[in-house]
């Protein structure tokens, strides 16, 4: 069978479902220089460009191949030639010797990311296809996943500030393909497609074998995007009792209302404290499902008075409720910054470093990193006003609050406006942190694939 290509109006139908988008949009495509990026920055720069906007392709070389940088180059004319602009990225430094691949992938998306946010571009958009779509839910399910694995990648997702775009789940690669050739637009053939040490590539190799026991992608991308359809439900659910059972306090703790979860399903209920110790321990995953059972089996049996920590979270019962604050052990992070430097610390604060005054910086300065008041840090604010207001915080939210410390002790905790008076060693800095942890506490929902 013949695929056709994919028009502009095929693509448009498909992609306005993962809006809404900006007035001239400003799209970035990756593109690794084979059929299915080319042809989806081709389509993408075509899209944007009827709107106004604009969209540049991303190629990533890993440095891992000789003939990357080469590929990389040809890739940059191709897209010249048709009139849309390309920028390299290299993956510099030294590479692991074990788990290559999956740091590489890590390496790219975090390349990819990075230039999005630098040069405002909020839409990434990323070429998996059908076929992409049906192996990962194989994969995931020799892995042994549960639903979220199984309704393999989501049309929208989000990293960093940047929105992941892949509106082609639910395309066969041969019409990626069938679309250049109809522009007579060559592209490249990554060697490693054809390398058995890759499992993607093994699997591929069995996909006869399965067709003829009915297990073709076409089956299994669409038992992926029915799974997908199921989890956005329960998202939805999840998000609807967070809204009306969470309470979130900006210097970084959650306390749920008991009541409101006792009557919920329990597979809501785990989902929302995955949710909570997530956002709280400052991570990007929920714990493991088992241990989320376990402290749901303590809720439901009404063992919740006493405290627990789980995910780098202690959790505290009082009353009717259920408070989570960061572990003060598993706040370990000593984060060395300098005057204007941004971070986020320990995976929940998003700090910046700014100078009060004129005086420029001195040598000390350099001793200047963010970590967690702690008790010690706490003892140094006995009788001042910081002191009345971090009374006001639970002893667990407190003592992990984000501190500026020097070598002389604790310099600044913005949560409890305290800023030492003096700082004779260093110039007069001052520490913002605002709670931005790396998981929200309700995630952009899994958007199922659905076809335009």
């Amino acid at each position: 069978m013949v695929e056709r290509p994919i028009t502009a109006s095929d693509f448009a139908l498909r992609f306005n479902l993962l809006g809404p988008f900006e007035p001239r949009p400003a799209l970035a495509v990756a593109v690794s220089g084979g059929a299915d990026s080319l042809a989806l920055c081709l389509l993408a720069a075509r899209w944007a460009t009827r709107r106004g906007g604009t969209a540049v392709g991303l190629v990533v070389d890993h440095g891992l191949r000789p003939e990357a940088r080469f590929e990389a180059r040809q890739v940059t004319r191709w897209l010249a030639a048709r009139g849309v602009a390309c920028r390299v990225l290299r993956w510099r430094g030294s590479k692991p010797a074990t788990g290559l691949a999956a740091a590489a992938r890590e390496a790219r998306y975090a390349l990819l990311a990075d230039w999005c946010r630098r040069h405002g571009r909020l839409h990434l958009l990323l070429a998996h296809h059908r076929e992409d779509q049906a192996e990962t839910l194989l994969f995931r399910l020799g892995r042994g996943s549960g639903l979220d694995g199984l309704a393999a990648m989501a049309a929208v997702s989000e990293r960093g500030g940047v929105r992941l775009l892949r509106p082609l789940l639910d395309l066969p690669k041969a019409r990626l393909a069938a679309t250049l050739q109809a522009v007579d637009q060559p592209w490249v053939e990554d060697p490693s497609n054809r390398d058995e040490r890759y499992a993607r590539v093994r699997l591929r190799a069995l996909a006869p074998v399965l067709a003829d026991e009915g297990v073709t992608p076409v089956a299994v991308a669409e038992t992926a995007t029915r799974l997908g359809i199921v989890r956005a439900g329960l998202e939805a659910a999840v998000a609807d009792l967070l809204a009306l059972s969470a309470e979130l306090d900006a210097a970084g703790y959650v306390r749920l209302d008991v009541a409101l979860l006792a009557r919920a399903p329990d597979e809501i209920v785990r989902r929302v404290l995955g949710s909570v110790l997530a956002c709280v321990g400052g991570a990007q995953h929920p714990p493991r499902r088992a241990a989320l059972e376990r402290l749901l089996t303590r809720l439901r049996a009404g063992a919740w008075r006493r405290s627990c920590t789980l995910g780098g979270c202690q959790m505290s019962f009082e009353d009717d409720g259920l408070r989570a604050c960061r572990e003060l052990r598993a706040a370990r992070e000593y984060l060395p910054l300098a005057p204007g430097g941004t971070a986020l610390w320990d995976g929940r604060f998003a700090v910046k470093l700014s100078r009060s005054g004129s005086a420029p910086p001195r040598r000390r300065v350099a001793s200047l990193e963010v970590r967690a008041l702690g008790a010690a840090g706490w003892r140094a604010l006995r009788d001042t006003e910081a002191e009345a207001a971090g009374r006001a915080l639970p002893n667990a939210a407190r003592l992990t609050l984000p501190a500026l410390w020097d070598l002389e002790g604790v310099c600044s905790v913005p949560h409890l406006k305290f800023l030492r008076p003096g700082l004779p060693a260093v110039p007069a800095v001052a520490l913002d942190a605002v709670f931005r942890p790396r998981r929200p506490l309700c995630p952009l929902p899994f958007a199922a694939v659905r076809a335009g």
